[in-house]
């Protein structure tokens, strides 16, 4: 059991990692952008810092910036030492891993749109709510660190947002990345595999409370947390605690609470917890009724949330080499690309961090060297510190919505995507090479969610016909899953036929998007 539990714990935390890898490093970023290019002046000006849109202005920002509850760590850090109020801090700390446009887009492709605008506008008012009453319980102001020089124009100021990437690397921002990821071993520890899959059903009042304590030592990116919200609607398990997922497993992680209790205190702390946990909890039972789907047939079980469990069974064997073969499979090529990004960063900052050893890299920073050349001097075109940021902001988002072409293909690439993959996993269902099979399940489900994100993204609407095709092409996935799962070889022929005969409906109606977006 123990060895279950331990390569559990590696590989639960080694897919944290690679998943919030990019987020981190975008997390990273924005602190740089922040302090290097913005100034705490900037900073508080930007989230409209003593007005009344601070908070709602923390929320939109929130929403725009694509960085997970680890990456965020960086920029609340960063927001504190800018003087920012601790409502505003908060407010955004909970709303920026919530939303992206990624993350929107995929949940826009839910039973309902509305859903998700109705879970946007309550996130709004959760942090609206328990900011200003932070604020107002605790109106002490926070004191800022002593004002740094501007860094001059020129390469210096480049180099500056790398030196503070790598230095923030090596600060505490990463203790409390490491104390967000501590919450996966966790819940790794007490729940065995696949112990969560009944505990969320619909109608069970216990249902929010039961996620709330999942979710809270939990770490969701936006995607995985959309997705899990998706899977939950398609089972009809509890809306409210399907609220308590996002806000609370997208939001919200052990690292961010450590650091509330460094950074405030422990009893403003547990105030500001109590005030959540009772406004998701009164959003989510409220919301329970109104958005409940009504269109489906409620499953008994859901397989969402097996990520949080262990994943090995006791008598399972050779977990090692189960470990890699997960993570080869798993990893995407953006998370390899963030996961390098972040090795450069924390060599880098070693690099800086032994290079002040001898030499007052701060000093040489800031000095400006005078410049004697008037003809350079008039030929010089000197963009404003707040310039740069804005353009580097404004960029992250650009990248954001450009990923989301790149994530979610047109419906033709889609559907040759589908045709490997649904060949992969039906000639090994009938073969009787159920391993092989159970891999390939999970990446059919992605792709059939991704053609309806990928035509919603370039059509602005997803017919109900659509949307229809789709589902049951995934209940039949589930369906053939659990035949599997059962070791049911008549059952498994049977819903592989019923499969690709659905497969081949949903194939026309979304070839005739196609068809019309090429006329």
């Amino acid at each position: 059991m123990s060895e279950a539990i331990f390569w559990g714990g590696v590989l639960r935390v080694a897919q944290s990692v690679s998943q919030a890898a990019p987020f981190i490093l975008t997390g990273f970023i924005i602190a740089a952008v922040f302090r290097r290019w913005l100034g705490p002046q900037s900073v508080r000006k930007l989230f409209g810092e003593g007005t009344w849109r601070s908070l709602p202005q923390a929320w939109a920002l929130g929403m725009l910036l694509p960085v997970c509850s680890l990456g965020v760590i960086p920029v609340m850090r960063e927001m504190k030492r800018a003087g920012l109020r601790g409502g505003t801090i908060l407010a955004f700390g909970l709303t920026a891993p919530l939303f992206n446009p990624l993350s929107v887009l995929y949940g826009l492709t839910l039973s309902e749109p509305f859903t998700i605008f109705a879970f946007s506008i309550c996130s709004l008012v959760v942090v609206t709510c328990i900011g200003l009453l932070f604020d107002w319980a605790f109106p002490a102001k926070v004191e800022q660190e002593v004002h740094e020089e501007s860094v001059p124009y020129g390469i210096k100021r480049i180099l500056s947002v790398f030196v503070s990437m790598g230095k923030d690397f090596w600060s505490y921002s990463i203790v409390y990345i490491l104390i967000g990821l501590s919450g996966i071993v966790f819940l790794n520890v007490i729940l065995p595999k696949a112990s969560f899959q009944t505990s969320v059903n619909g109608g069970d009042l216990w249902a929010p409370i039961l996620m709330t304590g999942v979710a809270i030592p939990a770490y969701a990116t936006p995607m995985l947390a959309m997705s899990q919200l998706g899977t939950m609607f398609q089972h009809g398990n509890s809306v409210g605690a399907a609220f308590a997922l996002l806000i609370l497993g997208a939001g919200l992680n052990f690292g961010i609470i450590v650091w509330m209790v460094v950074a405030y205190g422990w009893k403003k702390s547990v105030c500001w917890m109590v005030v959540l946990l009772g406004v998701v909890l009164g959003l989510g039972y409220g919301l329970e009724k109104p958005l409940y789907p009504t269109d489906i047939d409620p499953a008994d079980h859901s397989h969402a949330f097996d990520v949080y469990c262990c994943p090995f069974s006791v008598d399972q064997s050779h977990l090692p080499a189960a470990v890699w073969q997960k993570l080869e499979d798993d990893v995407r090529p953006e998370e390899t690309f963030g996961m390098i990004s972040l090795f450069v960063i924390a060599l880098t900052g070693l690099m800086f961090l032994a290079v002040e050893r001898r030499f007052n890299l701060e000093r040489w920073l800031t000095s400006s060297p005078e410049i004697t050349d008037e003809k350079s001097r008039s030929m010089d075109v000197v963009l404003p510190n707040w310039v740069l940021a804005a353009a580097a902001i404004i960029g992250l988002v650009a990248v954001s919505v450009a990923m989301c072409f790149a994530y979610y293909p047109s419906p033709e690439e889609c559907l040759e995507e589908i045709f490997i993959v649904k060949g992969e996993v039906l000639s090994a269902a009938r073969s009787g090479h159920d391993s092989h099979a159970m891999h390939w399940i999970p990446v059919w489900e992605d792709w059939n969610r991704r053609i309806q994100v990928g035509v919603y993204l370039r059509e602005f609407q997803l017919s109900d016909y659509q949307r229809m095709k789709a589902r049951v092409v995934a209940d039949y996935i589930e369906l053939l899953e659990h035949a599997i799962e059962d070791d049911d070889q008549e059952e498994v022929k049977h819903y592989a036929t019923l499969l690709a005969r659905a497969h081949s409906r949903m194939v026309r109606a979304y070839q005739t998007v196609s068809k019309e977006s090429a006329e």
